[in-house]
């Protein structure tokens, strides 16, 4: 039930209700993420945070370099370089997740506590493998956006590098859409036009209080 995850090992009155965010490749979380921002709701992107640590001279690039050789030059990732390392190899993409992670849960929990001064009553977690990585146990609730598998098909081999093949080796990744929205507190769908989607987040973020 929404509210129940955290909220007994949180107790102190002065956390923010933590909302989770996530959905699959392409099923239409940056657009919902960005929606709730203009509702005025603080959002931790965990996507920005890898890509602030990885942009030149970031926090993980040092890390990096040194243990996928050739990927950085003069400070700057080359992104397809790593990819291709990362891509085929669970074993490379598992040491490259344990340089990024806990350097973007240093970041979420710096935002988390800017936003406890700040008091804000509610927080939105952008994570995209939210229950991938046992992130819905840091969470009061847990909304899902999803879409249609032929939709998430179009949105994604639109995307410039995007093949079919890349599309399959991303989703063997991640847990199925199915499984996620069973997983969710709330379910949004994105495959209905953005108006649709914008009166959904409205409608759970009063359900969820």
């Amino acid at each position: 039930m929404a509210l129940s995850r955290a909220s007994h090992r949180r107790t102190r009155a002065s956390f923010p209700r933590i909302i989770g965010l996530t959905g699959s490749i392409a099923m239409g979380k940056s657009t919902a993420a960005s929606m709730l921002r203009r509702l005025g709701l603080p959002v931790f992107d965990s996507d920005g945070a890898a890509r602030a640590l990885t942009a030149k001279n970031g926090a993980a690039m040092p890390a990096i370099a040194k243990r996928f050789p050739g990927t950085v030059r003069k400070g700057t990732l080359d992104r397809q370089a790593l990819a291709k390392k990362v891509f085929s190899s669970p074993r490379q993409l598992a040491i490259l997740e344990a340089i990024l992670h806990p350097l973007v849960k240093a970041r979420r929990a710096k935002f988390l506590s800017r936003m406890t001064r700040q008091r804000k009553k509610r927080v939105i977690f952008d994570i995209p493998l939210l229950f991938e990585t046992g992130g819905e146990r840091s969470c009061d609730a847990v909304i899902v956006i999803s879409a249609p598998a032929t939709i998430q098909r179009q949105r994604v081999l639109r995307r410039p590098g995007m093949t079919a093949g890349l599309l399959s080796s991303i989703l063997s990744r991640q847990m199925p859409d199915s499984q996620k929205r069973r997983r969710a507190d709330i379910v949004i769908p994105s495959g209905i036009g953005k108006a649709e989607t914008l009166r959904r987040l409205k409608k759970a973020l009063m359900v969820l209080g």
